[in-house]
């Protein structure tokens, strides 16, 4: 079995926890608010900027120009269609350029991107790609499970396409392979290490369903809050 067949597989329940998310049933079903959705797009945006800036980080870390080259161009896809996406739905959900203007990322999504750029500045390729990979991953199995769910909403409708399209499937099924074979015949304390950034990733991505489907904000949680 391949790496990424192991940390999938006991990453099984997390993704399933993602799958089954009422962001995800909400908007296959086409009943999501479109405040939870631009919530949502608002921190995406957000977490998109920085994935690119760590797929830069990685082509530094690249030891061959192919891979160089390639997660340059991972860098400079997600900059070009992922922003023309985003665009799209912002004049579809009527943002303004004072929201974002007075725009902050969420607690969740600055920790997610936290997260990636720590594995990007203490890890090899190898380290960093485990920390990357489940956004392009789940992302994939989302859209392959969603693709034949009728929305009906032009929003919903276009990002379910966008996950499930053919470009998309190539880039992550290169990105699954490129994993592959950086951890041939590593050791299993090495493995291990790998697994843990795969994993704190996928946690990473249910919590952003979460904070979506919360609209969650910096607040103070006062203790009776806690324990209610």
């Amino acid at each position: 079995m391949s790496f990424c067949e192991e940390v999938r597989k006991e990453c099984n329940d997390i993704w399933e926890a993602s799958f089954q998310h009422p962001f995800i049933q909400s908007l296959a079903e086409g009943t999501l608010p479109e405040a939870v959705f631009k919530h949502y797009v608002l921190q995406d945006s957000y977490y998109l900027k920085h994935f690119a800036k760590v797929h830069a980080l990685a082509a530094v870390q690249a030891k061959d120009l192919r891979t160089v080259q390639r997660f340059a161009q991972h860098a400079d896809g997600t900059c070009g269609a992922e922003i023309a996406l985003h665009e799209g739905f912002f004049e579809l959900l009527g943002i303004t350029e004072g929201e974002l203007a007075a725009f902050k990322p969420a607690p969740t999504a600055y920790a997610y991107t936290s997260h990636l750029y720590r594995a990007a500045l203490e890890g090899d390729l190898a380290y960093t790609l485990s920390a990357l990979l489940p956004c392009y991953w789940l992302y994939y199995e989302i859209g392959e499970r969603l693709k034949d769910t009728k929305p009906n909403h032009p929003i919903y409708d276009k990002w379910i396409a966008t996950y499930s399209s053919d470009w998309f499937e190539k880039s992550t099924r290169e990105q699954i392979d490129r994993l592959n074979d950086l951890t041939k015949n590593l050791p299993a304390e090495r493995i291990n290490e790998l697994k843990d950034q795969f994993i704190m990733s996928s946690h990473y991505e249910l919590q952003f369903w979460e904070m979506a489907w919360s609209q969650q904000e910096w607040k103070i949680i006062r203790s009776a809050e806690v324990h209610a």
